[in-house]
């Protein structure tokens, strides 16, 4: 059996990038009660909307309620699920053993998924949250593949496995970290992480009062908090075979892009594991054509070193996004522009399940039809020239100059 492929979506453009590019299932966020407050999530109509395009296309899509609430929180929950059932979701990602509690009294048919935030490392805390109800835990970043499989074989059957495969990881791994708190006032573990660890940091001494000390040996200081991107695409079938039933990617506040890049990475790596093929080339290369940090495979095979990056705090980024695809007709392909690009410059053409397709941009015209030599006017329509039918929703990108 192929683990199923779940994809996050931060808002309704994330969610479609995710439907688009082969998701299996999408998790999201509400105003309320997720763990992600600076993405813009969804509203309860939005929800309804996206669960039903969602559906249509036979995909589910599950909801976090993952924060640690205080009282108050806890006493709307009741009306926050209600509305959430409403919508038609198919599971809920909880956290507090109130809330699964709750959710399992409240509404009894509605599946409840442990998040990763309970720290589910061994196979009695596995047992004790299915005895609760849940029937899906999602396992804690701390694991390696091999305790995986033990805690596959100590568990019931009927306990589904989830785990994160790719995307940024938080310095405390599974999360529960006060540093933001501590430093800004901002809750991690209420949806509003501050990003505290990925601060350059240096020493200082009590009686040298304004002298930095690098902590490493590093004339722009060191980032000793800053942990790199998870990536284990090259291990999905040791994973599979671990009796992971779901993989995950994070990423609910990152761009439409990302969804759309890596859940087209990660579906066609998911599509050669299940024809017993090795992963295409171009896929795998996917993985660095987004934003990213450098990767690591985490502890999924034991405790490792190489899990912080010391060199810089920002993101390495060898494309940007110049437009998204409007529609295609008669050998020209339409574009609404998102940054500024030229005629004759080399482009590439994200599309779903497809190597990228690379072409020069000619025959390029504004929205009126008449030619120009730059898009250079944010969120303009354009057009140019393209053999190959290009579907709606596409992303257009260019290599950035190094």
């Amino acid at each position: 059996m192929i683990p199923e492929l779940l994809s996050p979506a931060g808002d309704r453009e994330c969610f479609d990038a995710a439907l688009m590019y082969g998701a299996d299932a999408v998790y999201v966020g509400a105003k309320d009660y997720g763990m992600r407050a600076a993405a813009k999530n969804f509203d309860m109509e939005g929800l309804h909307a996206a669960v039903s395009a969602a559906h249509a296309k036979g995909v589910k899509v599950y909801l976090t309620a993952n924060i640690l609430p205080r009282n108050a929180e806890t006493d709307a929950f009741p009306a926050f699920l209600k509305d959430a059932c409403a919508a038609g979701i198919d599971a809920l990602i909880a956290a507090d053993l109130g809330i699964i509690t709750a959710a399992r009294r409240l509404i009894p048919q509605l599946p409840v998924h442990a998040s990763t935030q309970t720290g589910v490392v061994n196979y009695e805390t596995a047992r004790a949250l299915y005895d609760l109800g849940v029937c899906r835990a999602v396992l804690a970043r701390e694991l390696s593949i091999e305790e995986i499989a033990e805690i596959r074989a100590k568990t019931p059957p009927e306990l589904e496995l989830e785990m994160f495969v790719h995307g940024a990881m938080c310095m405390s791994v599974s999360g529960r970290c006060l540093l933001s708190e501590y430093m800004t006032g901002r809750d991690a573990n209420r949806g509003a992480c501050a990003q505290s660890c990925r601060w350059k940091y240096a020493l200082t001494e009590e009686k040298r009062p304004g002298q930095y000390f690098p902590v490493d040996e590093d004339e722009d200081g060191t980032y000793i908090l800053n942990a790199k991107d998870l990536c284990l695409m090259p291990y999905l079938r040791e994973i599979r075979d671990a009796g992971i039933c779901s993989v995950k990617i994070e990423g609910r506040a990152k761009a439409a892009y990302y969804v759309a890049g890596v859940t087209n990475a990660y579906r066609m790596a998911l599509d050669a594991l299940a024809a017993d093929q090795p992963v295409p080339d171009w896929a795998e290369a996917e993985l660095c054509n987004v934003s990213h940090r450098p990767y690591t495979v985490g502890f999924a095979f034991g405790p490792r070193k190489d899990l912080i990056w010391h060199e810089k705090n920002g993101y390495i980024r060898d494309y940007e996004v110049i437009g998204i695809v409007q529609g295609w007709e008669n050998g020209r392909i339409f574009i609404s522009q998102r940054n500024r690009f030229f005629a004759g410059d080399a482009v590439e053409i994200l599309m779903p399940q497809t190597k990228p397709l690379c072409l020069t941009v000619t025959g390029l015209q504004n929205g009126e039809g008449e030619p120009i030599e730059a898009a250079n006017h944010a969120v303009m329509d354009c057009s140019f020239l393209c053999d190959t039918p290009v579907p709606a929703g596409a992303f257009l990108r260019k290599a950035n100059s190094k």
